[in-house]
């Protein structure tokens, strides 16, 4: 097992000479001496992420990639392996927590604390948004146009629906049609979950089902499908749902596919897909497939690398896209990956990677503004990070895939 870095990939004297070098230019030099004076209690643009292994959510600097603090204690709340983050119409967090992805779900030791939780933008646990109804291992959770929470639930293959004010739960929305065992072209092994502008429900599939056993297999496609927002709204049936994108061809730097996340383009006219396997595609909203940027930060063949989930930024850096990811041969060790303009190469990662050892086994980021920093010295890091950014977005406009 390799040693694990200092806390953000590198000492704070070479980080320094990095941003210097890399990042300011003459021209910004004043603007930094003015900086030097400035005290700010809040990040502009910070990335929330959950560490499954470390039962913990962090924060970390968009434009610097830098560690800020925890944003919770570790099993706050119950929580346990998070996975889908999401900022509520409330402004607050709600975190799929609980179950087991891989355990037989006959075992008496399965964990029984599936739940999707609530925690304010400050990081105090507000209590458990929803549960109950057959929640096995949420994994994607995403507020429909009518305020009701979707929550993927993994190891049955279904969708559930929640009054996250009353914590009711309000029934199946869609299954497998198959009491988990799956079908095909179904809701098989449900990962992410994203509402477009035109109120349709958009999943990822793993293509996993379970066996008659409670074993988790992986016999069909990993696909992206549509529900409709007739289906959404319940005036049509929701059993049939339409495959938008089938599974996709595993890319050179990958070894299976396992399409993850979901993020839909600022323009809303597109949508990004991370593959847990490796890589981004973007498609438009027919299912057609219009760049790749390669996550190989690794640079190893295969990746060693996995990716989680995938946000766009906050504020400023609204058009800058971010992904998570861990090194399987480092001891999961995380990292932040940054797309500037969402552009990048298909064939070699051409991002910004940002590794830290407050990250283990990263999946589920968002992104937001206004989150409480520690110290003054983070408030400083993000001003010099956010000068430069613009200059990294020109250079990452250069890039053809």
């Amino acid at each position: 097992m390799n040693p694990k870095p200092p806390e953000d990939g590198r000492s704070i004297s070479t980080q320094t000479q990095y941003f210097m070098k890399n990042r300011l230019q003459a021209p910004v030099l004043l603007s930094i001496i003015t900086l030097l004076g400035l005290i700010t209690s809040k990040a502009d643009a910070a990335l929330l992420i959950g560490n499954t292994e470390d039962n913990n959510i962090v924060v970390f600097d968009e434009s610097t990639g830098t560690f800020q603090g925890n944003f919770t204690t570790p099993g706050l709340g119950g929580l346990q392996a998070p996975d889908a983050l999401t900022i509520g119409p409330d402004s607050n967090l709600y975190v799929s927590s609980g179950g087991n992805s891989g355990l037989n779900l006959f075992d008496p030791a399965y964990p029984q604390d599936s739940a999707v939780l609530r925690y304010s933008l400050t990081g105090e646990f507000l209590g458990v948004a929803a549960s109950g109804g057959g929640l096995t291992r949420p994994y994607g959770n995403a507020f429909a146009p009518d305020g009701s929470l979707f929550v993927s639930s993994f190891r049955t293959n279904q969708i559930l629906r929640y009054d996250v004010t009353t914590g009711a739960f309000l029934g199946v929305f869609a299954s497998d049609n198959n009491s988990g065992l799956g079908s095909v072209n179904g809701l098989n092994g449900p990962n992410g979950l994203l509402f477009g502008p035109d109120g349709s429900l958009y999943v990822t599939t793993q293509g996993s089902a379970n066996n008659i056993s409670g074993g988790l297999t992986f016999p069909f496609a990993s696909q992206v499908l549509r529900y409709t927002p007739e289906q959404v709204a319940g005036l049509a049936p929701s059993e049939a749902p339409n495959v938008l994108i089938d599974q996709p061809t595993t890319l050179p730097e990958s070894e299976f596919i396992s399409l993850l996340g979901l993020a839909l383009a600022p323009t809303d006219d597109s949508l990004y897909v991370s593959d847990f396997a490796g890589g981004i595609r973007q498609y438009d909203l027919a299912g057609n497939l219009l760049s790749v940027l390669s996550t190989n930060y690794t640079g190893t063949a295969p990746s060693s690398n996995f990716i989680g989930s995938l946000t766009f930024g906050s504020g400023a850096n609204s058009d800058d896209l971010y992904a998570v990811g861990f090194d399987r041969t480092n001891a999961n060790l995380g990292s932040v990956l940054a797309y500037a303009g969402a552009q990048g190469s298909a064939g070699t990662f051409s991002g910004d990677v940002f590794t830290s050892s407050r990250l283990i086994r990263p999946i589920g980021v968002v992104a937001v503004e206004g989150v409480p920093e520690p110290s003054t010295v983070a408030g400083l890091l993000l001003s010099l990070g956010g000068l430069g950014l613009a200059r990294l977005r020109q250079r990452r406009s250069q890039i053809k895939l």
